[in-house]
């Protein structure tokens, strides 16, 4: 992997970094939401644990709540062949394995799962596109020995990128980049082959915690072949417009319950519903919603199945 940074670049996005913490510390302390179409109140929350709790019950007393654990933990892995007329000759064949929401302190088993699944699939690079704990807030130390196993059995030959997402905290990067994991903060890294390169650009959650860093990164990136990462599919529309070919984002959980035939209940997304999980395409750029590892608020899922997802990159001739 590439770093074309000098002194002085570093430095500035030392700055940047910090700079970027102060204001999502901020943020998670005071509660705030901000999405791209703005502040918004997050005062529903109150209903809709009324709603979960009810509908938990209802689970437990129809025997379904069982068999709702059970869809959790089928997990499957998604394998995807992706062309481009504009991908480098040298990234022909180039492997990404996305790993997105695992969780991993609430269903534990969900993990272990992931990891018998990717553990021999030898990625040219492994990327986990946020949502790494349980809780919105709260310590995270609890969850680093499953990260590390997880990350331990993926032989990623240009290691393992990261971003946050909106039930991670700003304080965790360091601790997750002592595993291995390099956090991509609204900042972009370049991996070079024979003389050609590809950029991966991962911005900071932007369901919750959306500033117009995340947009400036996607703006900035280098030209050339550009990968987003970004935890939900909110930022398509920016991502597209400014040349990015390949978009992956995760949060949904596919819906994580849904009607028959896999139409979400809830997407909890703001914008771009239509995006909630699967393969999708923004005017020239593809996209793909991973329904994730692990699960969130119940440990259960009906008719959307987890995953992890091994994407293989094509040159495609131009006609």
């Amino acid at each position: 992997m590439k770093n074309d940074t000098t002194p002085q670049d570093a430095a500035g996005a030392t700055d940047r970094r910090a700079v970027w913490h102060r204001q999502r510390i901020r943020m998670e302390r005071l509660g705030e939401k901000h999405t791209p179409n703005g502040r918004q109140a997050t005062r529903h929350w109150d209903l809709f644990k009324v709603l979960l709790g009810a509908f938990d019950l209802g689970l437990k007393l129809t025997g379904l709540h069982e068999r709702g654990v059970r869809n959790a933990l089928n997990i499957k892995l998604t394998c995807l062949e992706l062309a481009f007329t504009d991908l480098p000759a040298a990234f022909d064949g180039f492997r990404i394995l996305q790993i997105s929401d695992p969780h991993v302190d609430f269903l534990p088993a969900t993990t272990e799962i992931a990891r018998g699944l990717a553990k021999d699939l030898d990625p040219d690079i492994c990327v986990i596109t946020g949502d790494f704990k349980r809780g919105f807030s709260g310590p995270f130390d609890h969850i680093l020995p499953a990260l590390r196993d997880l990350i331990s059995g993926i032989s990623a030959r240009h290691g393992v990128l990261g971003i946050l997402g909106n039930h991670d905290t700003a304080d965790m990067v360091e601790a997750l980049e002592d595993l291995g994991i390099r956090i991509l903060v609204n900042e972009t890294r370049t991996i070079e082959r024979d003389g050609a390169r590809i950029h991966f650009t991962g911005t900071d959650d932007v369901h919750y915690f959306y500033t117009d860093a995340a947009r400036h990164a996607l703006a900035e990136a280098p030209g050339g072949f550009k990968v987003a990462l970004v935890h939900s599919p909110e930022l398509a529309g920016v991502a597209a417009d400014r040349g990015t070919r390949l978009y992956l984002a995760g949060h949904t959980h596919g819906g994580q319950v849904c009607f028959p035939g896999g139409r979400p209940v809830i997407t909890h997304l703001t914008c771009h519903r239509g995006y909630a999980s699967g393969l999708w395409r923004h005017g020239t750029m593809v996209g793909y919603t991973s329904t994730g590892v692990g699960v969130s608020a119940l440990p259960v899922r009906f008719n959307s199945r987890g995953e992890i997802v091994l994407i293989t990159l094509r040159r495609q001739e131009q006609a």
